[in-house]
């Protein structure tokens, strides 16, 4: 079950779904819902030590004002966290971008449960850095909310995207409270005859998902490459799908860590919540 669950706040970018959206569903889980805002610094630590009592005075005072910026963040949550009567906790930090994923990325790992709001592409902010990497770092599940999402968020119908991997298996474990919940889970393929080995496959999968007592429906379909996320998403529509569960796809530091694949175009046109592990 999650019973612990972080959100991110966001303070450059509007917060009001990831709010609504994380707020709702501690409250079907019944669960304590920690959120973190980070007003960020320009300033490096390292130049500071560098610059004398001037310089760390100046730092000191533009983290003073980031911390105040994640405080407004958190009040506008802590109001709406209130009137739900969820338990609930804040923090609000002031740093460097780099070290503010680092630090959520540590607390994630110790809750269940992580949810951000889809990077904006359209909009040049720091608040867009911060979710990809704590899908990275946070070693659980990170619910993706689009940037577009309104309303309290729900699980009735849930498409579970398989392609017999390592990482769509620990997404659909991180998903099982999810799961238990759903009124219809669609476990959807794609060129499942090339990708998937036999057994691996949505078959044997939705075997399993049945000795837990759930019902699945299985939808097999052809793409390219370049079209398989645009055909998961158009499916989303055609099925009125509530979430998507998919593996996290990432590659090495060397790489800065882009997410490649499916799951990269699925961050940039995000259409349906997304439940990714990494």
């Amino acid at each position: 079950m999650y019973k612990d669950i972080l959100v991110h706040i966001p303070t450059e970018r509007p917060m009001r779904s990831a709010i609504d959206g994380s707020i709702s569903l501690a409250a079907q889980f019944n669960a304590h819902l920690d959120a973190v805002a980070i007003g960020y610094v320009a300033t490096s630590a390292a130049y500071v030590m560098e610059g004398g009592a001037a310089v760390a005075a100046v730092f000191e005072l533009e983290r003073e004002r980031a911390v105040e910026r994640a405080e407004a963040a958190l009040a506008v949550f802590g109001v709406e966290a209130a009137n739900a009567g969820v338990s609930y906790g804040c923090r609000a930090l002031g740093a460097i971008p780099a070290d503010a994923a680092g630090s959520l990325g540590e607390m994630a790992r110790l809750h269940d449960l992580s949810v951000v709001l889809q990077p904006d592409p359209a909009q040049g902010s720091f608040d867009n850095d911060v979710p990809r990497e704590i899908l990275f770092q946070a070693g659980g599940p990170v619910l993706f909310l689009p940037y577009t999402f309104h309303g309290a968020f729900r699980a009735s119908r849930i498409g579970i995207c398989w392609d017999g991997s390592r990482l769509a298996a620990r997404a659909v474990h991180d998903a099982a409270p999810f799961l238990a919940r759903a009124d219809e889970i669609v476990i959807i393929t794609i060129n499942e005859a090339k990708a998937v080995s036999d057994e691996a496959s949505a078959s044997n999968l939705a075997r399993h998902l049945g000795r837990r007592g759930l019902s699945t429906r299985t939808v097999g379909l052809s793409a390219s490459r370049a079209d398989i996320q645009p055909t998961i998403l158009s499916l989303a529509a055609d099925e009125a799908l509530d979430l998507l569960v998919m593996g996290g796809y990432g590659h090495s530091r060397l790489q800065e860590r882009v997410l490649g694949g499916v799951s990269r175009a699925m961050l940039e046109a995000m259409t349906v919540p997304t439940l990714m592990s990494h």
